[in-house]
C-alpha cells in the first residue's frame, strides 16, 4: 500500500519564521516527480518555487492562495509509492534528499512515524476511514484516524469535535479541513462564514471578531508587511532613537549634476551623489556605520548601503554591497540597477539583506521631513526631502536656491549628539559645497 508523506514549509535560509502561498503548482491527484516545485510562496523578501523532495500521487494541499504558512507547516501530502518506501517501518535514511536550490542542512530528520500503544509502528498502515471498531487479531488501542493535518486536528479539538465519528472524503478516506468544517456545520457549532468559497479555506480560526453589520474590512499581515511590521515593531522597541535636522542649499549640488551628465556615459543621480556624501561621512565618522549586539557594539569595516526604492510589493530597501570600494559613476550605474529590480520584483533575499547604513529619499513622495524608524539592527539613517525652490539668504543677499532639508536619525547607544551633529554638518556642507568632496580624494 501506499504511505502518505508529509512534506512541511522548509526553512528557505532568509531566517523567516512563515510564508505565504502565491500559486499551487499541482492539483491533488496529480502524480509528481521528486524535486517537482509544488507551490510558489512569498516570503519577506522573495517569492520562491519550493520543490518537494517525494515523488507520487498529491493526496492533500494545505493552505489556500493568500493564507500565510509557518516553517515547519505541511505544504502537500504525497502518496509514495511502496517500492519507495518499505511497508514494515518508516524509512530512516542517512540523508535525505536536499530541496534543490536550498542545499543540504548539517541534520536531517528522520521519516515521520506514528507509534500505536504496545509497539506496533502505524506509519505503514494504510491511511483508511475509520469506520469500525478494531479487528479483533489487533491489539486493543486507539484507532488511528486517517487525519494527517495538524490544522484539522486542531480546528476538530478546539470544537470538541470526535474525529472518529467524521467520514473522509479524501483519497482513501482522508479526513479533509472541509470535513472537520461540515461537521461543526451540522452540529451548530459554528455559523457559516459566506466570504466565497475561495476564502473558506482561508479563514483563520480564532482570529478577532470584526462586528458585524459594519463597513470595516480586515486585513491580515502577511508577506512583506507582516516582516515590515514585525521589524518596525522591534526597531521602535529596542533602539534609543534620536533625530536631528537641518536646511542645505543644493544648488550647487544640483549644478554639479548637470556638468557631470554632460559627458558621455552613464548618467549622474542625485541619489548617487548623496550615497558618495553619505561614505565620505562614513569614512570621518566610522562609529555610525555599526550595530549594538547585546552589551557590545559591532563597527563594519564595510558599508553596505541600503536605500529605499518602491517595488510592486511595496517599498523595498536594496542593498550596494561594498558601496565605499564603487566610485560615484558606478555607484549611480548599481543604484539604478536595483532600483529597476525592485520595480521589477526581481531582487533576490542576497540584495535585500545585510545592509548597515540607510539613506532614505523620501523627497520623491514630494515631502520636506521626515523622522523615521532605524532599519533594525543599523544604528543610522540619513534622510533627504524634496530640493524644491525657497527664498534663502545667499552671500548677504535674499534669492531663490534649491533647499533641501536633511534628517539624522541615529542610535543614541552608539554614540552621543556631537558625533550625529558632526556627521549631519558635514552632509550639509558637501551638498552646500559639493568641492569639498575632492579633498578626500
Amino acid at each position: 500500500m501506499p504511505v502518505v508523506r508529509e512534506f512541511t514549509l522548509p526553512d528557505l535560509g532568509e531566517g523567516l519564521t512563515g510564508a505565504e502561498v502565491v500559486r499551487w503548482m499541482v492539483e491533488v491527484g496529480e502524480v509528481i516527480a521528486v524535486d517537482q516545485p509544488v507551490v510558489e510562496v512569498e516570503t519577506a523578501k522573495a517569492v520562491v518555487e519550493v520543490p518537494c523532495p517525494y515523488g507520487g500521487v498529491v493526496t492533500a494541499r494545505f493552505g489556500e492562495v493568500g493564507q500565510e504558512v509557518p516553517v515547519g507547516a505541511p505544504l502537500v501530502a504525497v502518496a509514495v509509492a511502496p517500492g519507495h518506501v518499505s511497508e514494515d517501518i518508516a524509512p530512516e535514511p542517512e540523508v535525505e534528499r536536499p530541496l534543490v536550490g536550498y542545499g543540504v542542512a548539517e541534520t536531517r530528520r528522520a521519516g515521520r512515524r506514528r507509534v500505536v500503544p504496545g509497539g506496533a509502528a502505524a506509519s505503514a498502515l494504510p491511511v483508511a476511514p475509520v469506520v469500525a471498531p478494531p479487528a479483533p487479531s489487533v491489539p486493543p488501542a486507539p484507532a488511528v484516524l486517517a487525519v494527517i493535518s495538524p490544522l484539522v486536528r486542531r480546528i476538530a479539538r478546539e470544537h470538541g469535535l470526535d474525529l472518529a465519528r467524521v467520514a473522509g472524503s479524501g483519497p482513501e478516506g482522508l479526513i479533509t479541513r472541509r470535513d472537520v468544517e461540515r461537521a461543526i456545520e451540522r452540529a451548530g457549532a459554528v455559523e457559516a462564514a459566506a466570504v466565497g468559497a475561495a476564502a473558506v479555506g482561508a479563514a483563520v480560526v480564532g482570529a478577532a471578531e470584526v462586528p458585524r453589520g459594519t463597513d470595516d474590512e480586515l486585513v491580515p499581515l502577511r508577506g512583506l508587511r507582516r516582516t515590515v511590521a514585525e521589524k518596525l515593531t522591534r526597531s521602535h522597541r529596542e533602539i534609543p532613537a534620536a533625530t536631528c535636522w537641518v536646511d542645505a542649499d543644493a544648488t550647487e549640488l544640483m549644478a554639479l549634476r548637470a556638468q557631470l551628465n554632460q559627458v558621455p556615459g552613464p548618467k549622474v543621480s542625485v541619489l548617487a551623489l548623496l550615497a558618495r556624501i553619505c561614505l565620505a561621512g562614513l569614512e570621518r565618522f566610522p562609529e555610525l556605520n555599526s550595530s549594538v549586539e547585546g552589551d557590545a557594539v559591532r563597527r563594519h569595516r564595510a558599508v553596505h548601503l541600503g536605500f529605499a526604492a518602491q517595488g510592486q510589493r511595496g517599498l523595498l530597501v536594496p542593498v550596494v554591497r561594498d558601496a565605499q570600494l564603487l566610485g560615484t559613476e558606478r555607484l549611480s550605474v548599481e543604484l539604478a540597477r536595483l532600483t529597476e529590480a525592485a520595480r521589477a520584483g526581481s531582487l533576490g533575499p542576497a540584495e535585500l539583506t545585510g545592509g548597515t547604513f540607510t539613506l532614505n529619499n523620501y523627497g520623491v513622495f514630494g515631502v520636506d521631513g521626515s523622522t523615521p524608524i532605524l532599519n533594525h539592527p543599523e544604528a543610522a539613517m540619513l534622510g533627504v526631502g524634496r530640493i524644491t525652490p525657497k527664498p534663502w539668504v545667499h552671500e548677504g543677499q535674499l534669492a531663490v536656491r534649491q533647499v533641501t532639508q536633511l534628517s539624522f536619525t541615529f542610535d543614541h547607544r552608539v554614540c552621543d549628539g556631537g558625533t550625529a551633529g558632526g556627521f549631519l554638518r558635514f552632509v550639509a556642507d558637501c551638498v552646500e559645497r559639493p568641492g569639498m568632496l575632492l579633498r578626500g580624494l
